[in-house]
């Protein structure tokens, strides 16, 4: 094994490499109406979305510890690259960073890296890709990392929020502010900043107007889309995801598009209904 790929639950492995040794899910841990669940793929997104609607409480997550880290980086790749959730969403990549170091400590000569995505999701299997195309260009480490990081610092990420349940029980929505959406049907158009953290360009009344307009600033933001590789989660709604990508591919060519569905973690933070696009 000439490299292996780290990833916390938050983002998802492709399928055609999944159960491969190069690359590892570190699950994080969830609390749901004081339960508390192992996202290692094992309860179904349909599942969650009602067990998040029944919990008054703001579900919770709690990141993997270092340990875990060091462990599935603890091997005989000769390269290892770990990339974690936004840092400013979880505290994922801190506790990797600690990991990586408590490694370094043993294994002072072992190559490693860990990138905080500054995203969630599709955006970290787009990062993962990214490395596997990389190494199998036949760079060294430290060109693979500079790759990476360059494609991780340019990415866009943009979502529509369907359901505000989990902005309202976080406190993101102040309660009249939360009401009047909810009563209105007003749907949030988001980006995710450069450091990693939630802003809304825009809004729509009704989920189909706030992806036509998320659709729009998608393609406004994304010069040379022939060289880009068009990202997609979609939590309980397939269909909505295939208008998503149609839509876009229809107004621009893009490299190639991956379509995933939310695990665990961006389950909670998209909730039922909610699209991630990544580009």
């Amino acid at each position: 094994m000439k490299y292996r790929i780290v990833m916390d639950s938050c983002g998802e492995i492709p399928e055609e490499l999944k159960g491969r040794e190069e690359f590892v899910s570190i699950p994080l841990t969830l609390t749901i109406h004081g339960e508390d669940i192992v996202d290692d793929g094992h309860v179904s997104c349909e599942e969650l979305v009602k067990k998040i609607a029944a919990d008054p409480e703001c579900p919770k997550t709690a990141c993997p510890s270092p340990e875990a880290f060091m462990r599935a980086a603890d091997c005989d790749a000769d390269r290892v690259y770990i990339i974690t959730l936004s840092a400013e969403l979880s505290g994922s990549y801190q506790s990797a960073v600690i990991g990586m170091n408590m490694l370094l400590d043993d294994r002072p000569d072992i190559k490693i890296h860990v990138f905080n995505s500054v995203s969630a999701s599709v955006g970290m299997t787009l990062i993962l890709k990214k490395i596997v195309e990389l190494e199998e260009k036949g760079l060294s480490f430290e060109d693979v990392v500079i790759g990476a990081q360059k494609y991780t610092e340019e990415k866009n990420t943009f979502f529509v929020l369907d359901n505000l349940d989990t902005l309202r029980k976080n406190g993101r929505l102040s309660r009249m502010k939360g009401l009047a959406a909810s009563v209105l049907k007003i749907k949030p158009v988001c980006i995710g900043t450069e450091n990693g953290e939630i802003a809304q360009i825009d809004q729509a009344r009704g989920i189909n107007k706030a992806i036509q307009k998320m659709v729009r600033h998608v393609i406004e933001a994304t010069p040379d889309p022939a060289s880009k590789i068009l990202g997609i989660a979609y939590c309980n709604c397939p269909d909505r995801a295939e208008i998503v990508r149609d839509a876009i591919c229809a107004n621009m060519k893009v490299k190639d598009v991956v379509m995933v569905e939310t695990g665990g973690v961006s389950t909670v933070y998209s909730n039922d209904g909610g699209i991630m696009v990544v580009i």
